[in-house]
């Protein structure tokens, strides 16, 4: 992390001296959106959309800068501008490859499975590497086949050539993250714990485990961990998980305070990312936010722009959770 960090802040400075290079800035902006991925902060993913726009307006000619913008619309949920930036770069010249990984994440990410695995495999019948075999896993994952995906997490995982520690941990955060939402505790925590000793640091790995320990019985050690993390990260979700189990613990005062900690960060960040933060308000205010009828207008939103199995199950839990209150 260290590394990272000191890579940041010389890119940043020869930015900000107007010497950095159409590659140094693609380089910036996913580092940025990388750091913030593991620290869990959403201020610095903001800050890397923020950069991929300067780098837009810095080489207004060229396909990498709209590629480095496409990845931030489509982290942040904003998927027709995700799909309009990679038509542009496609026109720029940008190579095929590339831009038929990212739209079929694209396509994966709003439901359009089958429209997902074709561009795949033809990713696959081209080069078999990290890329395409996670890629393939992370489909698999999301088509609910949890055996399958990992053989493909593994394959991924014994494919990777680099030294870095960071694509692969946030390989099997992704696999660990698959099997604790299908129920898979032990070998979530496996995956989970390879990824957290990869990076110490690594926030959403951690809260992860620490659902693991709530669900294993472990409620003070899960909450100790989740306070941490509530502290540390800007992301309302781990406020949520700790108000849910304090409550749970009957620490109400503390557990108001997080609830109302949590409920204004959604409210922050609903105002600035509607898309993106539709399905966590949702969960939130149907869970310890204690208002189902809000909780099922986001779910519904949520549903319009991505129609997935997750984003439909969300919706039924909504409305029978408001059924149940009348």
């Amino acid at each position: 992390m260290g590394n990272l960090d000191a890579r940041i802040e010389g890119l940043t400075s020869q930015a900000a001296g107007e010497r950095l290079t159409a590659d140094g800035w693609g380089e910036l902006v996913e580092l940025t959106a990388l750091r913030g991925h593991v620290r869990g902060r959403i201020d610095e993913a903001e800050r890397a959309a923020s950069l991929a726009e300067a780098f837009v307006e810095q080489t207004p000619r060229d396909p990498r800068p709209l590629l480095a913008r496409a990845r931030l619309a489509g982290l942040f949920h904003r998927f027709a501008a995700a799909l309009d930036d990679l038509d542009a770069a496609a026109a720029l010249g940008l190579d095929r490859r590339t831009v038929d990984e990212e739209r079929a994440a694209v396509c994966q990410a709003v439901g359009q499975y089958d429209e997902a695995l074709a561009l795949l495999r033809q990713g696959l019948s081209r080069r078999q590497d990290f890329r395409t075999l996670g890629a393939m896993a992370r489909w698999h994952a999301e088509s609910g086949e949890a055996d399958e995906a990992e053989t493909w997490f593994l394959a991924a995982r014994s494919a990777y050539r680099g030294v870095s520690p960071f694509p692969v941990a946030v390989l099997e955060f992704q696999c660990g993250q698959m099997r604790l939402t299908q129920g898979g505790l032990v070998r979530a925590r496996t995956w989970l714990e390879s990824a957290a000793s990869r990076l110490p640091s690594y926030v959403p790995a951690e809260g992860h485990l620490a659902e693991t320990d709530a669900a294993e019985g472990r409620t003070a050690v899960a909450i100790e961990h989740l306070r941490r993390l509530a502290m540390a990260s800007d992301d309302p979700d781990y406020a949520t998980r700790l108000a849910h189990l304090l409550g749970k613990s009957e620490a109400s005062a503390e557990a108001r305070f997080w609830r109302a900690h949590a409920g204004a960060r959604y409210e922050e960040l609903m105002a600035r990312h509607p898309e993106a933060y539709a399905d966590h308000a949702a969960e939130f205010w149907l869970t310890v936010g204690g208002d189902p009828q809000r909780a099922l207008r986001l779910a519904r939103h949520n549903l319009v722009l991505r129609a997935t199995p997750r984003a439909h199950a969300l919706v039924d839990r909504a409305m029978r959770r408001v059924g149940q209150c009348r």
